[in-house]
């Protein structure tokens, strides 16, 4: 097995603790789905949110998903003039047996526009 990143990206409708936990539980389920990985494969996930998301802790999201044995952290993007507005981004590293080329990083909705050159 190797350690690998997976990306991810979602960009939230508005600022709402359950819509933020409904959206990042959805981008964290495509991502574990797309790269046939169960939560025993996570060895840690790295969540950021934009300077104007403030309901909730991204994390809560891995957590109501049952992630409760991964370290999980939290931190603010920069905040870019011109930026994509309420985005979490997710930086998760996993043991897997696939190669880098073939690890799907998964970008939902607008935030696809992020990063078209790995979004799949």
């Amino acid at each position: 097995m190797a350690v690998r990143a997976v990306r991810g990206a979602v960009q939230l409708e508005r600022d709402d603790a359950e819509h933020m936990q409904e959206q990042v539980g959805e981008l964290l389920t495509a991502i574990l789905e797309r790269n046939d990985l169960g939560a025993d494969d996570l060895i840690s996930v790295w969540f950021t949110a934009t300077p104007d998301l403030h309901s909730d802790f991204p994390a809560a999201a891995a957590r109501a998903l049952g992630i409760t044995d991964v370290p999980l952290i939290c931190a603010q993007e920069l905040d870019i003039t011109g930026a994509m507005e309420r985005v979490v981004r997710v930086l998760a590293h996993v043991e897997t047996g696939l190669s880098k080329a073939g690890i799907a990083h998964v970008y939902l909705g607008a935030a696809g526009a992020l990063r078209k050159d790995i979004a799949q």
